[in-house]
């Protein structure tokens, strides 16, 4: 599979590079950390990552603004910055409306995103993310360590240092082999600066999007690895917890960066083709529990399959929540619809929730 890579440029004039691969509907993949478009994609750590996220749909993929073929010195790194930098790649491509997925940092990235631009995120995909960084009531704890690793940065990054090199791997995939650890190594000496990614981490380590996340109307699957070492598992729980409409799946194992041959990553596969499986054009399918439905019933019915709150669906049609509650009880019943996203399949198949 080949990859096309165009640039495009940000509010404030960086040039942020961006790559599509594959047909179909669009899947936008939010930076994470410290990306290279040409080596990632031919990379034994995500080569199978964007091949499989490529396999159904037109993948998009961007290095963030200090990294990779993006402008590497830029002034503002901030989160207000690099979800700018989403926008203009978007908006290049003239995408309508899509879902994000968003892996580590790039899971806060997307949730703000989503907020600012609820009428394009159709639905978020979050692994092992967080809704808040070291540096933000995490605990004196955990914001020492984050220092801690930033001053290994400036010291070890992209540098023939075999300590930090191993400790960097171990952290992002204890159970990568040799070829995945030399190759983890290029990544970084051509990735980014020392200065830069040191920049970088601190600015994701100040993230705080809970607020953020509390107002996201799109619905989510949080994938979170149990035994990850960057991101603990807790964080994954809690920004699951936090979202309006999520649903967590767990996944055994202890890498980061999940391997093709973990088992976990036949789960992650299967999970996520599913969840965004509710969004793909089908077609209209109307069946005869759809028909026996109210007029009210399929308004909200069409709120639900816009992945609307019952509190966002009420202020829509201007009538009480405790009405919505109600009619939704009636609807799922009439499905035979065991919970939201099982409701949301069956509308999306019969063409509702497409504005």
């Amino acid at each position: 599979m080949k990859q096309q890579i165009r640039f495009c440029t940000a509010r404030d004039g960086v040039r942020i590079a961006f790559a599509t691969a594959g047909a179909g509907p669009p899947l936008v993949r939010v930076n994470n950390w410290f990306t290279h478009l040409e080596l990632d994609w031919v990379s034994p750590v995500w080569q199978h990552w964007s091949e499989f996220l490529a396999e159904r749909r037109m993948l998009v993929r961007y290095d963030p603004r200090g990294s990779g073929l993006s402008d590497r010195d830029p002034a503002d790194i901030s989160l207000d910055a690099l979800v700018s930098d989403l926008n203009a790649v978007v908006d290049a491509l003239g995408l309508a409306r899509f879902p994000l997925i968003g892996l580590c940092q790039g899971g806060a990235i997307a949730i703000a995103y989503a907020v600012r631009y609820p009428e394009r995120v159709s639905q978020l995909v979050l692994y092992d993310s967080y809704l808040q960084g070291a540096y933000v009531d995490a605990g004196e704890k955990a914001a020492r360590q984050a220092q801690a690793f930033a001053h290994m940065i400036e010291l070890g990054w992209g540098r023939n240092v075999a300590a930090f090199r191993e400790m960097f791997a171990g952290l992002l995939m204890p159970q990568a082999g040799e070829q995945q650890q030399k190759w983890m190594g290029e990544l970084q000496r051509r990735s980014a600066s020392p200065a830069m990614a040191c920049r970088l981490w601190n600015e994701f380590n100040s993230f705080d999007v809970r607020a953020e996340a509390a107002k996201v109307a799109a619905p989510a699957l949080v994938f979170h690895v149990r035994g990850d070492a960057m991101v603990p598992f807790e964080a994954g729980r809690r920004l699951a917890a936090t979202l309006p409409n999520a649903r967590f799946v767990p996944l055994e194992g202890s890498n980061h960066i999940l391997r093709a041959d973990e088992p976990a990553w036949l789960i992650f596969k299967k999970e996520l083709n599913d969840f965004l499986g509710l969004d793909e054009p089908i077609g209209a399918a109307e069946t005869p529990q759809l028909a026996s439905l109210t007029s009210r019933e399929r308004e909200i019915l069409d709120g639900i399959a816009c992945g609307l709150t019952n509190v966002q669906i009420a202020d829509r049609l201007h009538i009480a929540e405790k009405t919505v509650r109600n009619h939704v009880n009636h609807i799922f019943s009439k499905l035979d619809a065991r919970h939201r996203a099982q409701a949301i399949v069956i509308a999306r198949k019969a063409g509702l929730g497409r504005e």
